[in-house]
């Protein structure tokens, strides 16, 4: 048996309804306990904003369609997935004004545990050369990590058979003389396990050649992040983003308790993969190596992989981020003059999946590090110990 229900459409006269549905209401998936609820929240910036809350069993986390089914926060067991941000709620798209603050203003939402940057551009703010409807190229100002986060969804349903639960949504960013794009998104959980899937598929709905950006900013804070906790991914090159960053070349992958003043570093890798496939995989460990989360990937779909350290006072955002990506999240400008930004062509779509797991025990994170250190052995792994021009704008 499978049931499937239709949680928001365009067509239909009432917003997101108000549900539980469990194991014990509905004859599926019976030998885990699981549930789905939805809600609305109220008050403040996040008046407005629907949440779908997915627990398989065993995991448990958030869905937020008013902000691009970007996924709030998670819980495996005793780990807590996502970060303590300053911003504490969800925020409505109205509140977030992304020019603001220099190009900035998207930090003000800024709260995810996983959040898509994009899709026709994603990282640093920046000018870049854009065509308007006279079809004359302008300066225009792309602000920082381009608009699918504040976008709300298009239509969201949901669908739970007996093996797992499954959310999908659809969301839109198109205008007139522009690009088109289309977000179609699963998020897969199944019963029992501690991880869940995104398959996403963005397509060009416009009959001329677009520009596409996707980065996943995947976000941890405590108690995955603390001192001595360990980063780990098989690579071919690691750079630091900047000269704040080659600061933190000689412990890149180690982090530093809560440190109020801290100025973040980013660093740049070229991932190795499995040869074929090019599946790879990235692990954040706390310091005693007893709980992780792993994210696993291809490098056909995310050919770019970007380290995030912010460890600054816990009260100011004490996070990391694991960031795949197609492009390093420079400007949009740069990294078209690497040959790094997309083209679709017009009806054309791609595909991208990402797998995000949380690991509770010794003897998953031996394994998964043993898997890293494998793929290792086929790069040589370079550690550059300043910024290079391949990767960053210098």
């Amino acid at each position: 048996m499978t049931y499937t229900r239709t949680l928001l459409h365009p067509d239909a006269s009432e917003p997101m309804p108000t549900l539980r549905l469990d194991s014990e209401r509905l004859s599926v998936g019976e030998a885990h306990r699981w549930s789905v609820q939805t809600r609305t929240l109220r008050g403040g910036t996040q008046e407005g904003v629907d949440v779908v809350e997915i627990n398989n069993g065993k995991l448990s986390f958030a869905v937020l369609p008013t902000r691009g089914m970007g996924i709030w926060k998670g819980q495996c067991g005793e780990i807590a997935l996502g970060w303590d941000s300053p911003v504490k709620a969800p925020v409505h798209p109205n509140y977030v004004q992304s020019l603001e603050n220099g190009g900035i203003g998207w930090l003000k939402g800024f709260n995810e545990w996983i959040v898509r940057c994009g899709l026709s551009s994603m990282g640093a703010p920046g000018a870049d050369t854009i065509v308007d409807n006279n079809g004359n190229a302008l300066e225009a100002f792309l602000p920082l990590h381009g608009n699918i986060a504040n976008i709300p969804a298009h239509t969201v349903s949901i669908e739970i058979t007996e093996s797992e639960i499954v959310l999908r949504g659809e969301v839109l960013e198109t205008m007139m003389f522009g690009p088109a794009l289309r977000l179609q998104t699963e998020i897969r959980a199944a019963f029992g396990s501690g991880s869940l899937q995104i398959l996403d598929t963005v397509t060009n709905m416009g009959d001329n050649p677009t520009e596409h950006e996707l980065l996943f900013h995947v976000n941890y804070g405590a108690p995955l992040l603390e001192k001595d906790a360990r980063f780990q991914a098989p690579f071919k090159q690691v750079a630091p983003r900047d000269p704040r960053a080659a600061e933190g070349m000689k412990d890149y992958d180690r982090y530093e308790a809560p440190c109020p003043g801290f100025v973040e570093q980013a660093y740049f890798f070229e991932l190795a993969g499995k040869r074929g496939s090019r599946e790879t995989l990235a692990m954040l460990s706390n310091a005693s190596g007893e709980q992780a989360s792993l994210l696993r990937f291809s490098l056909k779909d995310f050919p770019c992989f970007t380290l995030w350290k912010n460890t600054a006072g816990q009260k100011d955002g004490y996070v990391t981020g694991l960031e795949p990506a197609t492009a390093y999240p420079n400007t949009r400008r740069f990294e078209r003059e690497r040959g790094r930004v997309l083209t679709l062509a017009g009806g054309e779509s791609r595909t991208t999946k990402l797998v995000v797991e949380a690991l509770e025990t010794k003897k998953a994170i031996r394994a998964a590090s043993a898997e890293i250190k494998a793929l290792q052995k086929s790069a040589k792994g370079k550690v550059h110990p300043e910024a290079i021009a391949r990767f960053s704008d210098i």
